[in-house]
């Protein structure tokens, strides 16, 4: 069984990544595995712990197996899905693509970036709808 990685921070960036992966893993049988970041935004109501039991809910509900991580140290949530990525069963990475300025499509992201460049497996951005 073949694994998919996916960044996840509680943004609707990462909430389509989120959808994207299930969707995914549902059409190909792979299991997920989740790297949560908490986000800059993230109300600090919401522990560690109950954002991942409302992950681990959602693979549930949509009938994927898997795991979620929570990222933690000082290497950056790059640092955090590559290391993920590198396990021999991952074939694919999904991290989610925010709409940039002239000036931020220059620079991309450095969380991106890193990841796109880096990572041994396929990555796929995933933009939110509008």
């Amino acid at each position: 069984m073949s694994t998919i990685v996916a960044g996840y921070v509680p943004t609707p960036e990462g909430e389509a990544a989120l959808a994207w992966a299930l969707a995914q893993a549902k059409r190909d049988g792979s299991r997920v595995v989740v790297v949560a970041t908490p986000g800059a935004d993230t109300d600090e109501a919401i522990s560690e712990e109950q954002q991942i039991d409302a992950l681990e809910s959602r693979l549930a509900e949509d009938g994927v197996t898997g795991e979620v991580v929570h990222f933690r140290g000082a290497g950056g949530a790059a640092d955090s899905i590559l290391d993920h990525a590198k396990a021999d069963d991952v074939s694919l990475v999904v991290i989610g693509q925010r709409r940039r300025s002239p000036v931020g499509k220059l620079v991309l992201g450095s969380t991106s970036q890193r990841i796109l460049l880096e990572a041994d497996a396929p990555v796929v951005a995933v933009k939110v709808p509008h």
